[in-house]
């Protein structure tokens, strides 16, 4: 796993980060204080990509507003 900083990562690079944690927590083969710094790292993981996602809705629907086209976005799934 990587030891980049989170908030030095980008949308996809968090993503696959995130993956790998849940992957070892699901998989059971860390020791506790290991899960524990595991699922810290994956909750701050989480509110990363949801972060970059917010900004990228917003992008997006202000983009569409300069178009004079409907806005609103609906919230990434899962996030």
């Amino acid at each position: 796993m990587s030891d980049k900083p989170v908030d030095a990562m980008s949308f996809e690079e968090a993503m696959a980060a995130l993956e790998q944690v849940v992957g070892a927590l699901e998989r059971g083969e860390v020791p506790l204080e290991q899960s524990i710094a595991l699922y810290e790292r994956g909750a701050l993981l989480k509110k990363h990509c949801a972060d970059k996602l917010k900004d990228a809705e917003e992008k997006v629907e202000l983009i569409r507003a300069q178009e004079g086209r409907a806005v609103g976005t609906t919230p990434a799934e899962g996030m």
